[in-house]
C-alpha cells in the first residue's frame, strides 16, 4: 500500500510494526478491540479460529480486550512472538490516539500467572557454539532464575536441555550448527550474530549487572557461556522488551555437580513427565514425592530432580535436614500449614519489575513476609547446616510488611486502573478526590428522589453511561410533566434522556474527581512499587529459602507417610538394596500387593546382574525400581526400602521398552541400537547402567549375539554397575566367563497349564521364556495357542531355528489362491512415463 493511501493510524501501525522483527504479530488496539492486519490477520484467523475480515481490502480480525489473554496464551502456545500495541490516552475528536508497544511476549517469556503453571519454571534459553564447545545459559523471566554453563559434546548439551525443557531458544541468526535438536518440542528464535559476539556479550552483562568484570560470578573462562548469556539478556531487553531489573546475578554451574540425566533416561524412568500423554501426574517420581505447599516449593523440588547431586557432603546436608524434621518433637504438620499460606514470592517480585505487577502481588507479598518470624520460631538451636543456613537467610522485612499495610487496601481489586487498590488514610489529596466522587454520588442519588417529587413521575431515573455521562430518563408516557429546565440530550423507543444545569456541574465534579483520583492513585502506586523494588536481593533470598524448606518438608512428609529409610552414601561403587519398592507403583491401586526385591552390586565381586525371566513377570519394573531409587539417594531423599547403601554414580543410563522414531525413518531395533551405542560411548565404572532385552527387534540368533557382546563389553571393559535383563535365557552361561556376573531371574510358577507370576527376583536363571502362557493371558485365540505349543516342542527337541526346516507333518497347507496377471516393470514404465 503506497504512502498517499494511508490513513493516519494505518501510517501509526506500519511504524510500529517497523519496530519489530519481522516475524511477530502486533496486536493493535482499536478500541474495545486488539485487532491483527494483513498476514498477521491471517496467521491469527487460522490458530484462534476467528473470522477474517476486510476493511478496504485490508485483512484483519479482532478479539475483544477484555478477553485477550486467552486469544494470547493461543497465539504463543503455537509458538507466535506477539506485540501488544496499546493506546496510552482517551480518544480525541479528530486527533490520532497515542499509542506504544507496552510488551512483547513469546513462549519463554510469559510473565502472566493465569498462563504458567505455577509447579514449573519457564525458561528462554539460548546456545552458543564455539570450537565444539557448547555455552548453555537460560533465564526465568518470572522469577529472574539465571544460569550458565559450558558442555563440551553435543550429548551432554542435549542432555541439559532435556533437564529444563526450555520453553524458547535463542540461536544466531543463520546458524547451522544445531540442526540435531531440531526435533525437540520447544520453539527456536533466531537473533543477531553480532549479539553473540564474545565482546558483545561480556559488555551486555557487565552493563546490566554494573559490574567492572564478570569474575565475581564465576564465569570468567566459560566464553562461549558468555556469549550464549549476553546475547540472551540482549534478546530480552531489546526485542522482548523486558525490564530484567530482578535478574540479580548470574549463576555457573557445572554438569560435573550434578549426576548426568540424559533424555532417554528422563523420559523412561518418568521422572517428571508421564510416558503416556493422558497418565496422570502422580505416575511419575516428580508426582510421588511432591507434596509441597507452594509453588516456590514445587519449582524448587523438581529442579532436585532434575538435577541429582553428586557430592557426598550436598547429599548427607539433605538427608540431615529430613531426619531433623522426622523427629517425633519437630511439629512438621504445624509448619506445613504455615507454609502452605506462603505465596509466590519470586513471580510476583518479576510481575512487578516488568511493570504488570497489581496491588493484589504487593499483599501476597506483605501476606507471606509477615510468616516469616513465625515459621523461624519453628528452629530452636541447635540445627543441622542446611537449615541453620536457611533460617539465616529469611529475612521479614518489617519495614515492607509496614509499607503495604499502609498503602494497599486488602480487598483491592485485580486491575489498577480501575481504582480501590490505595487504602484510605495513605494519602490525604486522594481521600480528599474519594470524598468528592462519593459525596457527589450520593448527590446523584438524592437528585432522583428530590425530581420524582418535583415532578411527580415516580418512574423517573437519573441513570449513567460512559457515552453520554449522567442524565435523567423520563417515558414517553410522562413527557407530559417534564419541566422547563429539562434540556433534551436523547431520544430512545420508549423514553427521553434530559440534562440540567446542576446535573451537568455536578457531573463534572464526579468525573473530574475520578479520574484525578484514579491519576493519583497509580503514582502513588508506582511509589509504592518503587520502594519496595529496593528490597529485591533480600526479597529473592527469602524466596529462594522458602522454596528449599517447602521441598525438603515435601521429602520430609513422603518418607514419613510411605516408611521410607535413609539411605548411607558411600564413595566406593556399590549397591546394596535391601527390600526394595518401586515408589510409584506402590502407592497406584493393584488387585495383587507389591513385592519388595533386594539388590547387590558392587564393582569388584558382582558388578553385572543377568536378570532372566519371561515377560510381564515384572523384569522392567525392578530395572526402574533400582534406578529411581539410586536417584533419590542422590537427591538427599529417604528411599522406600528396608536399608539402602548407596556409592556415588556420575549418570544413570536405561535402555527399557520398545519404541519407534518414524519420522526419522528408524525402526523398533534402530532406535534400540543408537540407544545402546549413547551408553557404551558414555558410560564410566561410576555410572549405572540399566538395560532391558537389548537385541529383541531382530533375529533370535542376531539378537543373542548382540546382548552377549554387549553383556561382555559392559563388564569387561566399562565395568560399569549393571542390570541387564534379558528373554534369552541362553546367556546364562555368561556367568562362567565373566568373574564379577551374577545369574538373577524373577520367580514364576506354573499351576494347570497357568503361569503364576511371583514377582521375587532370585538367584540362578529362568529355564525357560513362557511366552505361551503369557500370550494366553493376553487373550490369543485358543487354536492358535495349541498351534504353537507343538511347534515350540518340535523346535526345542530338534534344534530347529527357521520354519522350512520343519518336518512335513508339522506343516500346514497355503491356501492356493490363483495369482492375477501382472506385467513386468519394463512394462509399466512407458505408462508411468506418460503419466
Amino acid at each position: 500500500m503506497s504512502g498517499e493511501t494511508l490513513t493516519p493510524m494505518m501510517k501509526q501501525y506500519w511504524q510500529m510494526k517497523k519496530q519489530l522483527p519481522s516475524n511477530t504479530l502486533l496486536l493493535f488496539r482499536l478500541g474495545d478491540f486488539y485487532e491483527l492486519f494483513f498476514e498477521d490477520a491471517q496467521q491469527g484467523a487460522k490458530i484462534l479460529n476467528l473470522a477474517l475480515t476486510q476493511r478496504n481490502g485490508t485483512p484483519m480480525c479482532g478479539m475483544p480486550y477484555h478477553a485477550a489473554n486467552a486469544y494470547i496464551t493461543k497465539l504463543i502456545a503455537a509458538g507466535k512472538r506477539v506485540a501488544i500495541c496499546d493506546q496510552m490516552e482517551a480518544p480525541r475528536p479528530g486527533q490520532v490516539v497515542k499509542r506504544e508497544i507496552t510488551q512483547v511476549l513469546s513462549p519463554g517469556s510469559v510473565v502472566e500467572s493465569e498462563t504458567l503453571d505455577g509447579k514449573k519454571p519457564n525458561y528462554l534459553a539460548a546456545i552458543f557454539e564455539r570450537e565444539k564447545n557448547y555455552g548453555f545459559a537460560f533465564l526465568d523471566t518470572t522469577t529472574g532464575d539465571f544460569r550458565v554453563t559450558e558442555c563440551f559434546d553435543q550429548s551432554k548439551l542435549q542432555s541439559e536441555i532435556a533437564k529444563i525443557l526450555p520453553s524458547e531458544i535463542i540461536i544466531p541468526d543463520e546458524s547451522d550448527h544445531f540442526t540435531f535438536l531440531k526435533e525437540l518440542p520447544t520453539v527456536f528464535s533466531k537473533h543477531e550474530p553480532w549479539s553473540f559476539q564474545y565482546e558483545t556479550a561480556y559488555q551486555t552483562l557487565r552493563d546490566h549487572f554494573k559490574t567492572q568484570s564478570l569474575d565475581g560470578f564465576g564465569c570468567q573462562n566459560l566464553s562461549a557461556g558468555i556469549s550464549a548469556a549476553g546475547a540472551l539478556l540482549h534478546y530480552a531487553t531489546t526485542i522482548l522488551r523486558r525490564s530484567l531489573a530482578h535478574v540479580q546475578t548470574l549463576r555457573v554451574y557445572q554438569s560435573e555437580a550434578f549426576m548426568v540425566l540424559d533424555e532417554t533416561t528422563r523420559r523412561t524412568l518418568e521422572l517428571v513427565e508421564p510416558a503416556r500423554a493422558n497418565a496422570p501426574y502422580e505416575t511419575t517420581l516428580l508426582g510421588v514425592l511432591d507434596h509441597t505447599c507452594s509453588p516456590l516449593g514445587g519449582r524448587r523440588l523438581r529442579d532436585w530432580v532434575l538435577h541429582p547431586l553428586r557430592e557426598k557432603q550436598a547429599i548427607l546436608a539433605r538427608q540431615d535436614a529430613i531426619t531433623f524434621l522426622l523427629k517425633d518433637s519437630f511439629p512438621l504438620k504445624s509448619l506445613r500449614d504455615l507454609l502452605s499460606e506462603i505465596r509466590d514470592i519470586e513471580r510476583c517480585i518479576g510481575r512487578l519489575t516488568q511493570g504488570s505487577g497489581s496491588g493484589r502481588d504487593l499483599l501476597a507479598l506483605r501476606f507471606s513476609l509477615e510468616k516469616i518470624p513465625l515459621i523461624q520460631d519453628f528452629f530452636q538451636d541447635p540445627l543441622p547446616s542446611l537449615l541453620q543456613n536457611l533460617k539465616q537467610s529469611l529475612h521479614p522485612l518489617p519495614e515492607v510488611v509496614e509499607k503495604i499495610k499502609k498503602a494497599i487496601h486488602e480487598e483491592c481489586p485485580p486491575i489498577l486502573r480501575d481504582g480501590g487498590v490505595i487504602a484510605s488514610g495513605f494519602n490525604s489529596h486522594l481521600d480528599e478526590l474519594r470524598s468528592a466522587s462519593t459525596e457527589g454520588k450520593q448527590w446523584i442519588l438524592q437528585l432522583q428522589q428530590k425530581e420524582q417529587d418535583r415532578t411527580g413521575i415516580k418512574s423517573l431515573k437519573v441513570r449513567y453511561n460512559s457515552v453520554f455521562g449522567y442524565y435523567i430518563e423520563v417515558t414517553k408516557a410522562n413527557l407530559n410533566s417534564v419541566p422547563t429546565d429539562y434540556h433534551r440530550k436523547q431520544t430512545t423507543v420508549n423514553a427521553e434522556r434530559f440534562i440540567t444545569p446542576e446535573l451537568k456541574e455536578m457531573e463534572s465534579k464526579i468525573l473530574g474527581a475520578e479520574e484525578k483520583a484514579k491519576a493519583l492513585e497509580q503514582e502513588i502506586f508506582q511509589e509504592v512499587r518503587q520502594f519496595i523494588l529496593q528490597f529485591i536481593q533480600p526479597l529473592q533470598q527469602t524466596a529462594e529459602q522458602l522454596g528449599v524448606l517447602d521441598a525438603m518438608t515435601s521429602l520430609t512428609q513422603v518418607a514419613r507417610l510411605q516408611a521410607y529409610h535413609r539411605p548411607e552414601i558411600l564413595e566406593e561403587s556399590c549397591l546394596e538394596i535391601s527390600e526394595g519398592r518401586h515408589p510409584v507403583l506402590e502407592q497406584l491401586t493393584f488387585e495383587e500387593r507389591f513385592v519388595p526385591n533386594d539388590t547387590f552390586l558392587n564393582s569388584q565381586t558382582q558388578r553385572l546382574i543377568i536378570l532372566t525371566g519371561p515377560n510381564m513377570a515384572g523384569k522392567s519394573t525392578y530395572l526402574r525400581q533400582v534406578a529411581l531409587l539410586t536417584l533419590m539417594a542422590h537427591l538427599g531423599s529417604y528411599v522406600p526400602a528396608k536399608s539402602a547403601r548407596v556409592g556415588l554414580v556420575d549418570r544413570i543410563f536405561t535402555r527399557v521398552g520398545a519404541s519407534d522414531d518414524l519420522s526419522r525413518g528408524q525402526s523398533t531395533f534402530m532406535v534400540e541400537m543408537n540407544e545402546t551405542a549413547n551408553i557404551l560411548h558414555h558410560a564410566t565404572s561410576r555410572s549405572l547402567v540399566v538395560l532391558d532385552e537389548i537385541g529383541r527387534g531382530t533375529s533370535t540368533f542376531d539378537g543373542l549375539s548382540i546382548a552377549w557382546s554387549v553383556a561382555e563389553f559392559l563388564h569387561n571393559e566399562i565395568k560399569a554397575l549393571t542390570l541387564f535383563a534379558t528373554h534369552y535365557h541362553e546367556t546364562s552361561s555368561l556367568s562362567q566367563n565373566l568373574t564379577a556376573a551374577k545369574l538373577m531371574n524373577v520367580a514364576v510358577r506354573e499351576w494347570n497349564d497357568q503361569v503364576i507370576f511371583l514377582r521375587k527376583i532370585v538367584e540362578g536363571s529362568a529355564d525357560k521364556s513362557y511366552g505361551i502362557q503369557v500370550a494366553r493371558l493376553a487373550g490369543l485365540p485358543k487354536p492358535v495357542l495349541e498351534r504353537a505349543k507343538i511347534l515350540l516342542q518340535e523346535l526345542e527337541e530338534n534344534q530347529i531355528t527357521e520354519p522350512n526346516l520343519l518336518p512335513n507333518h508339522l506343516k500346514k497347507p497355503e491356501k492356493k489362491i490363483k495369482p492375477r496377471p501382472t506385467k513386468s516393470v519394463e512394462e509399466l514404465l512407458p505408462g508411468l512415463e506418460n503419466s
